[in-house]
């Protein structure tokens, strides 16, 4: 069944296959010769889809607001029509003559359903697989107990392939595996870490590999990295040419929980800024056999993860001096300026400007960091931010580049960012000449 999980949900037959079966569905479930159907409960499931609907517009944009950007107006298109096929379905069955014709009936609200789901997909390329959607495995994965321990000898040097040979028996691929990083310093309460050890990491003797910490974005979890994000095959192939060397990656969790936006700070929201900053680096030197060098450590991140990769970058450039920001806002925000700095920062301003890294680009020197800014050709939302960022990292003293790349606000930018970029990314850290 490889073929099928490989199948891809946004290029190819696949979404034009399930976008005209779902609208062959939506005609079944219109089309009746019953008239109390057709007259009444088709109406009234319309418009239930559509209050609902709207009424889920207005909670989540106006009131809850939980995420700082609005949702694309398409998004809730596909829902309301998702939701109408559901608000429909009873009626049309009762509607529907014999047993075939029922079994038609739920087919075809199956169908609108895959359909507005394939759609809302497409806005962010979140799943680029069938495999991915059903959760299939899409990397080599072990159990974190089945890392393999320090080794006696290692191999360092700058730039590392200067010095490596890689064994003859070295695996063609690397490894996922997941666990928890306790947070002893700040009591934040972060969902486990996705972890990518590329082959290199596996040799005896071990080379000692520069890191890379990962941030999803919001809504979102680490995991994300390895479904839209492809992390392990944009690895996996760049270590295939470079004798099994890559960075060890981290995809640790800056939110918490799949819609929470704690801010990547410290705040009643939640301590992320220790989290990153420190239980993050001292359960990766505790733990995992890497080079300790922080010249030779990265962040990034994608959307919330990229402000919050800049917001390290600026607050802990000791930590972390090169930073990946891949379509992240200009500051970190609640939705508003007001908003953030009362709800996050007790109404100080003062507090909110003494971590924004804008403010701080303006303020301090910054000659030993440096980073990308990524950004969607077409993500007219994001492209002034970091252009702006840009500017104001340029003008600090650091070795920044800005680069755009086709596409909008979703994972097909977002996975070409880290692939394009990663070669600059391991010359920085020491991994290549």
């Amino acid at each position: 069944m490889e073929w099928f999980d490989s199948l891809s949900l946004i290029d190819g037959p696949v979404p034009v296959i399930v976008s005209v079966l779902g609208a062959l569905g939506g005609v079944w479930l219109v089309v009746s010769t019953s008239r109390r159907y057709s007259r009444r409960a088709l109406p009234i499931a319309a418009t239930v889809a559509i209050v609902v609907t709207a009424v889920g517009y207005v909670v989540v944009e106006k009131v809850w607001r939980p995420f700082p950007d609005p949702i694309a107006t398409s998004i809730y298109v596909w829902i309301g029509v998702g939701l109408s096929a559901l608000f429909a379905v009873v009626s049309r069955l009762l509607a529907a003559r014999g047993v075939l014709g029922k079994l038609t009936t739920v087919g075809a609200a199956v169908l609108v359903v895959a359909a507005a789901a394939l759609h809302v997909n497409l806005e962010f390329d979140a799943y680029p697989t069938v495999g991915n959607a059903l959760g299939v495995e899409s990397a080599a994965r072990i159990q974190f107990s089945d890392v393999p321990a320090a080794v006696e000898q290692t191999v360092s040097g700058t730039p590392l392939d200067s010095v490596w040979t890689a064994p003859a028996d070295l695996t063609t691929a690397g490894r996922v595996t997941s666990a928890p990083i306790p947070a002893t310093a700040s009591n934040f309460s972060a969902r486990d870490a996705e972890i990518y050890l590329p082959p290199a990491y596996f040799a005896d003797p071990r080379p000692l590999l520069p890191v890379l910490v990962l941030l999803a974005g919001q809504p979102g979890a680490p995991e994300d990295w390895l479904n839209g994000g492809k992390l392990a095959q944009t690895m996996d192939n760049f270590a295939r040419d470079r004798a099994g060397l890559a960075p060890v990656v981290v995809v640790a969790d800056g939110t918490g929980s799949s819609i929470a936006n704690p801010l990547c700070v410290d705040s009643p929201l939640g301590n992320v800024d220790t989290y990153l900053s420190r239980d993050v680096p001292d359960w990766i030197d505790a733990t995992l056999q890497v080079d300790r060098n922080r010249a030779h450590w990265a962040i990034g991140g994608l959307s919330y993860g990229g402000t919050c990769s800049i917001q390290m970058a600026t607050n802990h450039p000791d930590v972390y001096p090169t930073f990946l920001d891949l379509s992240g806002q200009r500051e970190p925000t609640l939705g508003d300026r007001d908003r953030t700095v009362q709800q996050a920062f007790g109404g100080n301003s003062a507090a909110f400007t003494a971590i924004n890294p804008l403010d701080l680009l303006k303020s301090r020197r910054y000659p030993d960091s440096a980073g990308i800014f990524v950004v969607g050709a077409d993500d007219e939302d994001y492209k002034p931010g970091q252009q702006e960022m840009y500017d104001a990292a340029k003008a600090a003293g650091m070795d920044v580049q800005y680069v755009e790349v086709p596409g909008g606000h979703s994972f097909a930018v977002w996975s070409e960012g880290l692939r394009r970029e990663l070669p600059w990314l391991a010359t920085r850290t020491g991994l290549t000449s």
